[in-house]
C-alpha cells in the first residue's frame, strides 16, 4: 500500500475545486494536499487518483508522491470553519495525500517536452480521463517539467459498479476523444510512444499498482464481495483496455 502517515495539523482549505481539498502537515514533516474520503465525490475518486498516479510514475510522467493520510478526530475538533469541520469529521481514517510542490505554477500554455506531452495524452486516453481541458488543465510547472495531477476523473467505469461489475470488454473498446484536451497538439505523437508505454505495463504491473490502494477505499459491490475481488476487477478492466487499441486518439482528431 502507499505509505501511511498521520496528519498533525490542518492548515487551510483549497477552494479552487468543488471537493474542498485542504493543505495539511503530517508527522513525517511533509506538507500535503489532502483529498478527503468524506467529500461528495466519494472514495472511488481516491482509488482513481492512486491507480492512475502510480501508473503515471511507472511511465516516467512527472507526478507528485502519494500517501495515505490518517486523520484523527482531534484534528477536526479544533477547526473553526463549520463547513471544514463537517468535512473533517466525515473523513476520519485514511484519506489521500498528494505531495505539495512549493513554488509550482499552474499550466498557462507553455508546452512540455514532446515526449512528456505524448505520454500524458496516452495515459489520459488509456484511463479515459475527461478532466484535462483548458477549463481545468490539471497540470503544474515545477522545476522545468510539466507535472500531471488530479486523476480522480479517470476510470469512469467503476462509478457504474453499484449495479454490479460489468463487462471489461465494453471499457476496452470505448473510444476516447482528445477534442478538448489541453495537450491536443501531441495527439499525432501518441502512436509513436504507444509500443514503448505498453511494454512497461502488463497484468503483473497492473496488479502491483492496484495493491497500492488502501482496502478501506475498495467498497464491495455485486460481483466483487471483498477488497481482493474489487482489486481483481480493476486489473481485468485495465488489462482488457491494454489489449485493445480502439481507444487510441487518431491523428488529426484534436
Amino acid at each position: 500500500m502507499i505509505p501511511t502517515v498521520a496528519v498533525s495539523r490542518y492548515v487551510t482549505p483549497l477552494r479552487e475545486g468543488g471537493s474542498l481539498p485542504g493543505l495539511v502537515e503530517a508527522e513525517d514533516l511533509g506538507t500535503y494536499v489532502c483529498k478527503f474520503r468524506g467529500a461528495g465525490q466519494g472514495e472511488r475518486v481516491l482509488v482513481a487518483e492512486v491507480i492512475v498516479g502510480e501508473l503515471a510514475r511507472r511511465l516516467d510522467i512527472p507526478t507528485p508522491r502519494l500517501v495515505a493520510l490518517e486523520l484523527d478526530r482531534e484534528i477536526a475538533r479544533y477547526e473553526a470553519d463549520e463547513e471544514v469541520q463537517d468535512l473533517l469529521t466525515a473523513s476520519l481514517g485514511l484519506n489521500l495525500g498528494v505531495d505539495f510542490l512549493p513554488g509550482a505554477f499552474g499550466y498557462d500554455g507553455e508546452r512540455p517536452s514532446p515526449l512528456d506531452a505524448a505520454r500524458i495524452v496516452w495515459l489520459d486516453a488509456f484511463t479515459a480521463n475527461v478532466d484535462r481541458s483548458w477549463r481545468n488543465p490539471n497540470l503544474l510547472s515545477w522545476h522545468g517539467r510539466t507535472w500531471a495531477i488530479d486523476h480522480g476523473a479517470c476510470l469512469y467505469f467503476h462509478h457504474g459498479w453499484g449495479g454490479g461489475v460489468g463487462d471489461p470488454a465494453r471499457f476496452a473498446a470505448q473510444p476516447w476523444s482528445a477534442e478538448d484536451h489541453v495537450l491536443g497538439f501531441a495527439v499525432p505523437s501518441v502512436a509513436d510512444v504507444d509500443d514503448e508505454l505498453r511494454a512497461r505495463v502488463d497484468e503483473a504491473v497492473l496488479a502491483e499498482i492496484v495493491e497500492e490502494v488502501p482496502d478501506d477505499w475498495l467498497t464491495p459491490v455485486p460481483g466483487a464481495a471483498d477488497a481482493a475481488a474489487v482489486r481483481s476487477a480493476y486489473v481485468r478492466f485495465l488489462g482488457a483496455r491494454l489489449a485493445a487499441r480502439q481507444w487510441l486518439p487518431r491523428r488529426g482528431a484534436a
